[in-house]
């Protein structure tokens, strides 16, 4: 398997785990639609496994609906292998316009530097109680600047968060002199794992917490059994994750609903 296969496959794992937490999940052929009821179109996602086809018309429409109903925002995602003449213009037919092209970043965790000496003051520590959720919930909440009005949204899905040992997502928070200032999660799936909500708080930013907090969170990875690493980085991140190990390997393109 290529490292961009395994790159698409841990996408599509994480994104029909979290459609199954609240029972969002939509399938239709190679199609899959997951809403995590946040306002913010990139929580909420619809992909395809293989290129689309005027077979899949009505499946596309059908999507359309149910979040235009739900009024929620949400992404189509197109990654390598669903790449096609047909799939553009099976999209662009619907309504649909490019938003973006973002880097697909995998790194091998057996190839990991040692750890090193770290800032003695940064500590990190794997969420494994409901009150440090909770907490976790708030510090990533705040590190995303999602919308205020999003709040009771975002609580209802990390509700959803099972912390049981054989839950396959992991949650990760680093903390500052005792102050908690930043988040990750892990979502394992075979010998990969997909490294999401990855955030510190504005005022400890490019301050080499988020490499540290991402260099620890593949080594949780690694040592639950992933051989690789992979996430989609946003412009901000990344430099860090460049630093932390991450090469791209290909890119994902964006696509929204036009506006009316």
């Amino acid at each position: 398997m290529s490292v961009i296969n395994v790159i698409e496959d841990t996408f599509f794992a994480n994104g029909r785990y979290w459609g199954g937490l609240n029972a969002s999940l939509y399938n239709s052929g190679s199609i899959w639609a997951m809403k995590t009821g946040i306002e913010s179109a990139d929580l909420n996602m619809v992909w395809n496994e293989t290129p689309l086809t005027a077979d899949d018309s009505r499946a596309i429409q059908n999507i359309k609906k149910d979040f235009r109903k739900a009024g929620l925002p949400f992404w189509w995602w197109v990654f390598p292998r669903a790449k096609s003449q047909s799939t553009i213009e099976r999209l662009e037919t619907e309504g649909f316009s490019f938003v973006d092209s973002i880097p697909c970043m995998l790194a091998d965790l057996t190839l990991l530097p040692d750890p090193g000496s770290c800032n003695p003051a940064i500590s990190i520590v794997s969420v494994k109680s409901r009150e440090d959720l909770n907490l976790w919930k708030e510090v990533s909440f705040d590190g995303f600047d999602f919308p205020s009005q999003t709040h009771d949204q975002y609580d209802r899905f990390t509700a959803t968060f099972n912390l049981n040992p054989d839950s396959p997502q992991k949650f990760l928070l680093v903390f500052v002199n005792g102050k908690p200032v930043g988040t990750s999660l892990l979502f394992l799936t075979d010998h990969a794992a997909g490294i999401y909500f990855v955030t510190t708080l504005a005022d400890h930013r490019k301050k080499g917490i988020g490499l540290e907090l991402t260099q620890a969170t593949m080594r949780y990875a690694g040592i639950a059994g992933a051989r690789f690493a992979t996430l989609q980085s946003s412009p901000d991140g990344l430099r860090v994750y460049q630093q932390a190990g991450f090469k791209e390997y290909c890119r994902v393109a964006v696509y929204s609903l036009s506006a009316g």
